[in-house]
């Protein structure tokens, strides 16, 4: 954590997520101090934080994706991240975070099932990738598949595609 000049505590105000050189991450970690004022802002390689971040922070990216999600679903989303996120001991939410399924495995899409993914309305779209992983993961799969989002449809939505008969 850092000190402020005036002996107080900087406390984290804002993470932003910044590509650079040969697409290393970094992260532009701003810090504030609420006695005198002070403002900091300090680059570090993305993942090295925890000396500079004072609480369970999200990244303005992260955050971005956050307010676009409906109400209804967006706390209920935020507290099951920010759960996994603890357990991990980490302090930063990032925009990847949401993408990753809790093992943090990257899990491959078939072109036909990410191509059907596009087609699902954006507020949602985040929502439905990330129980689409976390369901491949529960099975010990690590790929997505067109009868995998059938089946995740069919349990949440009770609609199954209909085969037509000829």
């Amino acid at each position: 954590m850092l000190t402020c000049g005036c002996g107080r505590w900087m406390h984290t105000e804002g993470i932003e997520e910044r590509a650079y050189e040969y697409g290393a991450l970094q992260w532009f970690i701003r810090n504030e101090c609420r006695g005198c004022g002070l403002k900091v802002g300090v680059d570090v390689p993305a993942g090295q934080t925890n000396e500079l971040v004072d609480r369970l922070m999200w990244t303005d990216e992260a955050l971005h994706r956050l307010d676009r999600m409906p109400p209804y679903l967006a706390p209920f989303f935020r507290e099951d991240v920010e759960q996994n996120v603890r357990s991990r001991g980490e302090r930063v939410v990032t925009y990847d975070t949401l993408l990753q399924p809790r093992t943090r495995e990257r899990i491959e899409w078939d072109p036909e099932a990410e191509r059907r993914l596009d087609k699902v309305p954006a507020p949602v779209r985040a929502m439905a990738r990330i129980e689409l992983e976390r369901t491949a993961v529960d099975r010990g799969t690590s790929r997505i598949t067109v009868a995998l989002m059938e089946e995740v449809k069919a349990k949440y939505f009770g609609m199954a595609a209909q085969k037509s008969e000829g």
